[in-house]
């Protein structure tokens, strides 16, 4: 009969832990008796009894000067950077002629993989087909590429 009612209490009422997995908390400094009374654990005098952490700063060396603060300070990182791939007009051949050719185009045929600000077109390799390609920058070889092909460069949100 016990078991049946306690089948039906809910199980979230009857969780507890295993037998000796919860411990008490130490009480430090409460007198002698407790056994860790008077100094509670930390020795006589000294820092390391004295201050609450026991002096375990980041890059503390016990009053030293520390390394990160020993060393010059160098480089300089923009937070303005304007991040723009680049793409060769020979790996526009996978598009098909008369194609549009944008970002959106490009990331789709797996040419873009990460975020960035804008691309520019580089005249590496040959391009077959007439293609409408939209970029933020053409170099002067794959311009004449691209329209010796028949196709035309189009300047769009220039980086």
């Amino acid at each position: 009969m016990a078991d049946a009612e306690e089948k039906q209490t809910p199980i979230l009422s009857r969780l507890h832990p295993p037998i000796g997995a919860v411990k008490r908390k130490r009480r430090k400094g409460r007198g002698v008796g407790s056994g860790l009374g008077k100094t509670a654990g930390k020795g006589m005098k000294g820092q390391k009894a004295r201050h609450p952490i026991g002096f375990s700063k980041l890059g503390f060396e016990g009053g030293q000067t520390p390394l990160f603060r020993r060393l010059p300070k160098r480089g300089f990182k923009n937070p303005f950077t304007k991040v723009v791939f680049t793409i060769n007009v020979g790996d526009l051949n996978r598009f098909d002629a008369g194609t549009v050719v944008d970002e959106v185009a490009l990331r789709q045929a797996g040419l873009l993989k990460r975020a960035c600000d804008g691309v520019k077109i580089l005249g590496e390799g040959d391009l077959e087909k007439a293609l409408t390609v939209k970029a933020a920058a053409f170099s002067a070889s794959a311009k004449e590429k691209i329209e010796k092909a028949g196709g035309t460069a189009e300047v769009i949100g220039a980086a």
